[in-house]
């Protein structure tokens, strides 16, 4: 019907309406209300080269992928001894869907989402994974990442790959807690030095990223002509003081030969708590107890490095069977809702670590987007907690989910 034929209401032009017609049609800026929604604004802001360094994975990129997917499609069924599968393994294990189990009639009007982590308390159970070169995608990178953490009262894991100095990031947020990530060089002297340097600046523990004796074969970085080890090569881990008083030298490489006894060794040279981020299996998962350590993070490096590995949800019930409660253990990769984050502790996880999502904040409004993303998923896992009945995360447990079989 148009205007004109009869029946159709007639109005007076409001020239206010006509001549903010481009604004109503188009409305202003759309909310962003879930992790995904900073995923695409990251990759429309950032330059080609840059998201492909955040977003990309290794080889294939199955892994990467599968850290996300898993957490609707995952679990392993264990379905014992079957004979028409018995000449490829003793125990069929056959993909299911992992789906929450809520108990209703339970007053929730109070919901506590803290937790603690190795002794300290945090806010939620959801915290920062170490990610390298924060400066690529904010001007004060790490600071500004700091700074958010410290707002949330989270905890928040600085990579040996900071842009910043860690002097800086300390001065800029002194009461966050904080913990030092080391990819350990082949210079034991450099390995001591940065140590004993984050332990003195107040950190509390200690991240020993084990997964990666060699870069992992990064296809996004190749096609861009990303020299990604030439670029670790170059960064100076030299303290402020230290670059005034020593000549540069270049750093070494990441060390091929670390191993366990090297673990022992930097027990040796610092009481921080001792964390290793990259276990996958239940026999890495022993050796860590052998060797106690203070924690494992359950982690494939966000499908960095070797690629067709399980995703970090697949290999979590594993790795804590292993530990049988000897220490925390905890989960990174594919987290992008509350309700991932609930079935993750729902399997044992202590507490999860955000990669990418916090990447994709920085991207939007450095450290009130990052301070954005936090809240946003802490709500969602509050929102998770009161629809599952549980008022506290001690009442999180594998009672909360199910698997079915696909």
């Amino acid at each position: 019907m148009s205007r004109s034929e009869p029946g159709f209401p007639q109005l007076p032009l409001d020239t206010t309406l006509a001549r903010d017609w481009k604004t109503l049609t188009s409305g202003p800026e759309m909310p962003l209300v879930c992790l995904t929604d900073f995923q695409a604004y990251a990759q429309e802001h950032l330059s080609k080269s840059t998201w492909d360094f955040i977003e990309g994975g290794s080889d294939e990129c199955f892994t990467r992928d599968d850290n996300i997917a898993a957490f609707k499609r995952s679990g392993l069924l264990q379905l014992g001894n079957l004979d028409y599968f018995s000449h490829f393994t003793d125990e069929v294990c056959i993909f299911s869907r992992i789906r929450l189990r809520p108990r209703y009639l339970r007053d929730v009007r109070e919901v506590d989402t803290r937790t603690t982590v190795q002794g300290e308390e945090v806010t939620a159970p959801i915290c920062i994974a170490p990610t390298g070169f924060h400066g690529l995608v904010w001007p004060d990178g790490e600071m500004s990442t700091a700074r958010a953490a410290q707002a949330a009262g989270i905890c928040y894991i600085i990579s040996t790959y900071a842009s910043c100095s860690l002097e800086d990031i300390v001065a800029t947020a002194p009461r966050g807690l904080k913990w030092f990530q080391l990819y350990a060089t082949s210079d034991r002297q450099l390995n001591k030095q940065l140590v004993q340097r984050a332990e003195a600046l107040g950190f509390k523990a200690l991240v020993i990223t084990v997964d990666t004796p060699k870069m992992g074969n990064r296809r996004c970085d190749f096609r861009n002509q990303l020299d990604l080890q030439r670029n670790l090569l170059l960064k100076d881990l030299r303290s402020p003081k230290e670059k005034h008083t020593t000549p540069y030298f270049q750093m070494s490489p990441i060390d091929s030969s670390f191993c366990w006894n090297d673990i022992t060794w930097l027990q040796s040279q610092t009481r921080l708590r001792i964390i290793l981020k990259g276990i996958l299996t239940k026999e890495d998962a022993e050796l860590a107890v052998k060797h106690n350590v203070h924690g494992i993070i359950v982690s494939n490096h966000g499908g960095r490095q070797l690629d067709d590995v399980p995703a970090s949800i697949d290999a979590l019930t594993e790795v804590v069977a292993a530990v049988k409660g000897k220490m925390e253990v905890y989960l990174d990769g594919g987290i992008r809702t509350g309700n991932d984050v609930l079935k993750a502790l729902a399997l044992g996880a202590k507490c999860v670590f955000l990669g990418r999502p916090i990447l994709w904040g920085l991207a939007y409004k450095g450290e009130h987007g990052v301070e954005e993303v936090l809240n946003l998923i802490k709500n969602e896992f509050h929102t998770s907690m009161s629809l599952t009945g549980c008022r506290s995360v001690a009442e999180i447990n594998q009672d909360l989910v199910q698997f079915s079989r696909l």
